[in-house]
């Protein structure tokens, strides 16, 4: 009975983060969602068969087995949506565009606060971008720099499949040799390569904007890093970006050759397997590889 109360216990606790989920798109509630929901099906699905003597063995051994084939079934769902991706027209690296709806902060309280916050810490809006991300989607990017425009914050505004708007941030600086270091909040996977002179640092767990600002400073401080002002304004900044991105993978083997993704798709064999992982590591353990 013990267990039965247990699983009604995590059901209802599941409904009520999707529910809470659907109005903030948080990728953490998401993963605690995820983990209640692998959890339910595993002692659901033992208790069922412990029950109803379907299966004679122990209860944790029908829980562990149960646990395992969660495990492959999302494992097989999530091979094939990697590969219908990669051969979907779906740009892996989209181009941005200035946004000129009037659309580029949604009107909700706790988004406005914070553009209220980076006002009030001295940032100022350098521009407001856009990407398509296919079939009329679009994500929404607000770029501001601080007072010497040595501090690039980017807050993108991701629209959830439920209708929600999710939020990330990214903070960037460039040294004086080039260099440039980034730490964001991203929990798309990417598991691609980065060129060799970006120090990156993706921090999923960590939502607060501020702790994100204040982690990035201490990078900086612990590598004793002489920045200099962003000369180059977002819009070619990101494309140009996003073109190396795309040059770089290709070169290393993440991604096929463009003459050859119409038939083989985007992402090689050993790509593929880098977005799995990432895939489980972001939803499951909100964590990304580690760049530097």
């Amino acid at each position: 009975m013990q267990t039965s109360y247990f699983i009604i216990a995590a059901v209802f606790a599941s409904l009520v983060l999707m529910q809470v989920n659907q109005r903030v798109g948080s990728p953490l509630l998401s993963i605690a969602d995820r983990w209640l929901r692998w959890l339910v099906f595993s002692l659901g699905a033992a208790q069922l068969c412990s029950d109803f003597k379907w299966i004679d063995r122990p209860f944790w051994v029908l829980a562990a087995s149960f646990f395992i084939i969660w495990f492959l079934g999302e494992t097989l769902y999530n091979w094939l949506a990697i590969s219908a991706h990669s051969l979907s027209a779906l740009p892996l690296f989209p181009r941005y565009t200035i946004n000129t709806t009037g659309e580029e902060w949604p009107v909700q309280p706790r988004l406005l606060q914070i553009r209220e916050w980076l006002r009030a810490q001295g940032f100022r809006q350098a521009q407001a971008l856009k990407a398509e991300l296919g079939g009329g989607v679009f994500i929404r990017v607000s770029i501001y720099h601080d007072a010497q425009a040595r501090v690039r914050v980017q807050v993108t505004f991701i629209p959830q499949a439920n209708g929600a708007i999710s939020v990330c941030f990214a903070v960037a600086s460039v040294a004086a040799d080039g260099s440039r270091y980034l730490t964001d909040n991203l929990y798309i996977p990417f598991a691609g390569f980065y060129p060799e002179n970006w120090f990156v640092e993706r921090a999923p767990w960590r939502r607060s904007l501020p702790r994100l600002l204040a982690r990035h400073r201490a990078r900086l401080s612990a590598a004793r890093v002489a920045t200099v002002p962003f000369t180059t304004e977002p819009l070619a900044d990101f494309n140009s970006m996003q073109h190396e991105l795309d040059r770089l993978n290709t070169e290393l083997g993440f991604l096929h050759p463009q003459a050859q993704r119409e038939d083989l798709g985007k992402f090689t064999h050993e790509g593929r397997y880098r977005v799995w992982k990432e895939i489980w590591m972001l939803n499951y353990l909100g964590r990304a590889a580690r760049y530097e």
